[in-house]
């Protein structure tokens, strides 16, 4: 079905790409990068969802954060990098979306939070997470990070690192 649609969005025109915003929740004492399963397939990614109404990008990756991994903590408002993939859609056809991601520097993690019925959370290190996530985009400013890298001009190692926040969250 999803060849199908691909083939049709190739005669008719693409639709214009969606936009989501994500949160890459870091522990700033361990390095580590905390991922959720996602509720459809149980794969491993990160806390993701739209833009939201009166909040700005950041603001609104750092709710998904609260609601999908209880995640509390201080969020870098400069962009760490952009990925995209095709968001599945209940009527089975897919939608091309670009994930803008946004560093949150972790500093609790609630025991109960919105979505906690619904989501596993694990630490991983950059590298480990990079091997569980399957967009390929996700995997290379994972992958970056493990090598003290932004993937994003906007962005640099040191700047990640001036947000790390004390106390261990792993």
């Amino acid at each position: 079905m999803k060849a199908v649609f691909r083939f049709m969005s190739l005669l008719l025109g693409r639709r214009p790409v969606s936009m989501q915003v994500a949160a890459l929740c870091l522990d700033g004492d361990t390095g580590k990068v905390l991922l959720i399963t996602s509720r459809g397939t149980g794969r491993w990614v990160i806390p993701k969802g739209w833009p939201m109404a009166g909040r700005t990008l950041a603001r609104a990756a750092e709710q998904e954060a609260w609601e999908e991994a209880g995640v509390r903590g201080q969020i870098n408002h400069a962009e760490l990098g952009r990925y995209s993939y095709d968001k599945d859609q209940d009527s089975g056809f897919s939608v091309p979306v670009e994930v803008r991601v946004f560093v949150l520097n972790v500093s609790s993690l609630a025991e109960t939070f919105p979505e906690d019925d619904q989501r596993n959370r694990q630490w991983f290190s950059p590298v480990e997470a990079a091997q569980r996530v399957r967009e390929p985009g996700l995997k290379q400013i994972l992958l970056g990070l493990s090598r003290g890298q932004s993937p994003d001009a906007n962005i640099t190692s040191a700047t990640v690192n001036r947000h790390r926040v004390s106390g261990s969250t792993a």
